[in-house]
């Protein structure tokens, strides 16, 4: 007679509800808030939380999230979008001159999108449907762009009053919008420079002021975009183009189609944000306005970990040390350093409670480093000021390049089974 015998197998750790991670993420915000006003108030400069700085930094976000969103959309379905430096180049150029041409800005901004869903399709066709290596075609987008849009200037806007070779004549400006008596109750209490009260009294006043229409539907479009691509059944459809193709295919989704609605999407996004470069961030259309935002909205992208709030964070963090730099310039800058050396010291700590004896120790050091430097100096070079943002985000990737997850297929030139 067989006698059973049970082995207990020890049940698998459950994985952490989202609301454990929606907590820690919010825990750590909050810390590194705590943190930039234990430093504003160290150092005396108030420009770090300053309602100014704040709204200048949306104005530098702005254009680089939306290239972020644009770049999100494109390679959640599996197409590697370099080229939204020339479809935002496209927005900037076609959203001035129906700006210019009609005197709306609305028919500019339309334009814009147009402008840049045009360079969105262009990139589709090519990679889509005739397999183009997907960097190449981006490539090839940003050089057309910039020679395409050089001899429409010379065409249109040459001999226009105010416009030239390589610029428009000036363009109509979006409303302003803003929440009313928020500055008339949250000033005094700003300005009593009290620690944490008086900066977030400074951060509300910046976010919800003085912000212009078009920063308004950006901000709304990061949570719309997240709710259609993960809290819809087309959003599902169309990561699974990115993740498994050839899945999605065999369940019946068009592939194809959706990733030519993704890149139309991208497209216009990347022209909404070359919308918002030359009629928002200025008043006319410069040649080479863009400045490789739409690289640092890539670079966004992926220090958000392919998330809209991840991106949010990537462009906003860009956005603030470049708001710093106009604003506060060297010293608001050099009391960046005692914020990142706090920060790394705290990385440092976390690794060596994971065991990363090497990651703790060398981030131990640049904190010590930088800690030495801020000690030492009163102020940064000029050269250190302007190169800020791009060494923050240089930084940040850095730090966070060992938990990224891209889309499975992204990159790959997948073509529909035969039979």
């Amino acid at each position: 007679m067989s006698q059973e015998m049970t082995v207990a197998v020890p049940d698998a750790a459950p994985p952490r509800p989202r609301a454990h991670r929606r907590w820690r993420l919010l825990s750590l915000a909050l810390a590194a808030f705590a943190a930039l006003s234990a430093v504003r108030l160290f150092s005396g400069q108030d420009a770090l939380t300053a309602a100014g700085t704040v709204q200048t930094m949306l104005a530098y976000a702005v254009p680089i999230g939306l290239a972020a969103l644009g770049g999100l959309w494109a390679e959640r379905a599996g197409i590697i979008n370099i080229g939204l430096e020339g479809m935002m180049v496209f927005g900037t150029w076609f959203g001035a001159f129906a700006a210019w041409s009609t005197g709306n800005p609305w028919a500019g901004l339309a334009a814009g999108i147009l402008g840049g869903m045009a360079g969105g399709l262009i990139h589709a066709v090519a990679t889509v449907t005739f397999g183009v290596d997907h960097i190449v075609s981006g490539v090839a987008i940003n050089i057309l762009s910039v020679g395409a849009m050089r001899y429409l200037s010379v065409l249109y806007f040459m001999d226009a009053p105010g416009g030239g070779a390589g610029q428009s004549p000036p363009l109509p400006d979006f409303p302003r919008v803003g929440l009313p008596l928020v500055e008339t109750v949250l000033g005094p209490v700003y300005r009593t420079g009290w620690f944490l009260v008086s900066d977030l009294a400074g951060v509300l006043i910046g976010l919800t002021t003085g912000m212009s229409a078009i920063t308004l539907i950006a901000l709304l479009l990061l949570p719309a975009s997240y709710w259609i691509l993960w809290r819809t059944r087309f959003g599902l459809r169309l990561r699974s183009c990115g993740e498994n193709p050839d899945a999605a295919e065999s369940l019946g989704v068009g592939v194809y189609r959706h990733k030519y609605a993704a890149l139309l999407v991208s497209g216009g996004l990347a022209g909404m944000g070359g919308v918002f470069l030359a009629m928002v961030a200025s008043s006319v259309y410069q040649e080479g306005q863009t400045g490789g935002r739409g690289y640092i909205g890539l670079a966004a992208m992926i220090f958000g970990n392919w998330r809209p709030g991840g991106l949010a964070m990537g462009a906003g963090l860009f956005g603030f040390t470049d708001a710093l730099q106009v604003r506060g310039q060297g010293p608001a800058v050099h009391a960046l350093l005692l914020l990142m050396a706090v920060a790394l010291a705290a990385v440092a700590v976390w690794q060596w409670r994971r065991r990363r004896i090497g990651a703790a120790v060398a981030s131990l050091v640049v904190a010590v480093l930088l800690g030495a430097w801020y000690a030492l100096t009163d102020t940064v070079p000029g050269q250190v000021v302007i190169a800020s943002p791009y060494i923050a985000t240089l930084l940040v990737l850095a730090l966070a390049s060992q938990r990224l997850r891209p889309p499975a297929a992204i990159g790959r030139q997948w073509r529909r089974k035969s039979g």
